[in-house]
């Protein structure tokens, strides 16, 4: 009887759902998925199956909407001013320069990230979490960042079972990581892996063969999603490669991307690693769009200053598929201003520690610590950013999260203690515009705590939670038609000319 409601359901559901519905065997009380490598029964299946509408067929909804609402914004807005451009904005990497639509989050100075509309504690509170969990599922926050809407458990408990069954990845790549050196970094592994994947896409293939312009967002999306649940597959494969027995754990298909991201990396025992994992994947995924210029070289300096990985966007925009396009945003996180940023934390807290010769100091230690960073001409890291004005968000619930789990822990305590001093010290100094912490100044602290200290491998979590953001961009790239960005630039000459006799 099961397998027959399953069926009658499927004929309304396969055509936004192709992943999930291939699983479905009609006939039988158990299915197997080729690409999970991993058996559903049918029970599983019919949990799985939706009452309400799956993400594809709900975007599928909402694009004619969007498109109709662009249309109107340009024709009785097109005209309208955004600002003004300096010389001074030319040569500081095109900084705050209003000149990009990017739909999923907006970055206030004053209150931080939101993503569609929501704050990060709203996003906590709506969010759905795990059946033994309190904090948000990542996938719920792709489906918010896709949709603009909160979805219910059902619907993000369907993303989760996709995401399992498109979580294998094809023999070649897994070779392709497995054969190279352990020396080489984890995010040149996982840029080649996420390259190679290319040879999968359904966009690259659909375009080569005429694939019309409306149906761009179609297989845009279907990329996205293999690619996204590819991630954790990669990554821990580049982790136990490099830094285990090379033995890499199945995922579990009735768990959801944390976990069994948390299990590839062999830390899924730990519950709290698993909620930790939750919540940093949630946090990271996004934070605005306008971050990225021409200027690839350059991104890492930016970066340091608060700006994040949008190479993708600006791939993108060349048609490139998710594949290549998320693939050069992971070669700019891992320019080493950008990619040691949470790792220099750690290991400024490990030296001041070292220095100081115990985790228990007092308050004076730890202000004439920071004057020391600060007199010998460095930064104190995690500290400041290029839009905000005030503490990170993103720090805090961290920082939350760290109460509420590891309240005791020396390195935690002493992370708190550089907070209530560092902004003071760093205001008297006067030349940082912002004083607060970021979202770099925490979480090292947390991942080497339940037992990941391999810091070269930070980078490759970062890259797997902003795949979630700007994919989910990228989507929505093609479905509104958005061109190839090709700024202006100017010569240092012609810049002179210009305003010679002005």
């Amino acid at each position: 009887m099961a397998s027959l409601r399953s069926a009658l359901r499927l004929s309304a559901f396969s055509k936004v759902n192709a992943p999930i519905s291939r699983l479905i065997a009609p006939a039988a009380a158990r299915a197997y998925s080729t690409k999970a490598k991993c058996w559903f029964s049918d029970r599983q299946l019919w949990h799985y199956l939706p009452t309400q509408q799956g993400l594809k067929e709900r975007l599928a909804e909402l694009i004619p909407e969007k498109q109709e609402e662009v249309k109107h914004v340009k024709k009785e807005l097109g005209s309208k001013v955004l600002g003004e451009v300096t010389v001074d904005q030319a040569y500081g990497g095109m900084r705050g320069i209003k000149g990009m639509i990017w739909e999923g989050s907006v970055l206030d100075p004053d209150e931080g990230i939101r993503f569609r509309g929501y704050t990060i504690p709203e996003c906590q509170k709506k969010l759905p979490a795990a059946d033994n969990g309190q904090e948000p599922l990542p996938e719920g926050l792709f489906w918010l960042l896709v949709t603009g809407e909160i979805p219910t458990s059902e619907q993000v408990k369907l993303v989760s079972a996709e995401w399992a069954a498109r979580a294998t990845l094809p023999g070649f790549v897994e070779e392709i990581i497995d054969r190279c050196p352990n020396t080489l970094h984890p995010m040149s592994q996982f840029a080649l892996a996420v390259t190679a994947l290319q040879h999968e896409s359904s966009f690259a293939k659909a375009y080569a063969a005429g694939l019309n312009k409306t149906e761009y967002w179609d297989h845009t999306y279907e990329d996205s999603m293999d690619l996204i649940a590819k991630l954790p597959n990669i990554a821990g494969r580049i982790y136990r490669n490099i830094y285990k027995d090379g033995k890499l754990p199945a995922i579990d298909a009735d768990k959801d991307y944390s976990y069994n991201l948390s299990k590839l990396l062999g830390y899924s025992d730990t519950k709290d690693f698993v909620e930790l994992m939750r919540l940093y994947l949630t946090i990271h995924s996004d934070h605005e769009g306008g971050n990225v210029s021409a200027h690839t070289k350059r991104f890492d300096y930016f970066r340091r200053l608060g700006y994040d990985e949008k190479s993708t966007h600006l791939v993108g925009s060349a048609l490139s598929d998710p594949y290549l396009s998320f693939a050069a945003g992971l070669n700019g996180l891992a320019g080493p201003l950008h990619g040691l940023a949470n790792q220099e934390v750690l290991r400024w807290i490990i030296k001041m520690r070292d220095t100081l010769g115990s985790t228990e100091v007092s308050d004076e230690q730890i202000k004439d610590y920071i004057w020391t960073t600060l007199k010998g001409g460095q930064v104190v890291p995690g500290y400041g950013h290029a839009v905000l004005r005030k503490t990170d968000p993103r720090y805090t619930a961290q920082r939350e999260f760290a109460l509420k789990h590891l309240p005791t822990d020396p390195m935690f305590k002493l992370v708190s203690q550089i907070y209530n001093i560092a902004p003071g010290v760093l205001t008297e100094h006067g030349k940082t515009k912002n004083p607060w912490p970021n979202v770099d100044a925490h979480s090292g602290v947390l991942l080497q705590y339940y037992g990941l200290v391999e810091q070269d491998f930070y980078t490759v979590l970062f890259g797997v939670s902003r795949g979630l953001g700007v994919l989910s961009q990228l989507i929505w790239d093609r479905a509104l038609s958005m061109p190839l960005e090709r700024p202006k630039s100017y010569s240092t000459e012609a810049i002179k000319k210009m305003f010679a006799n002005k």
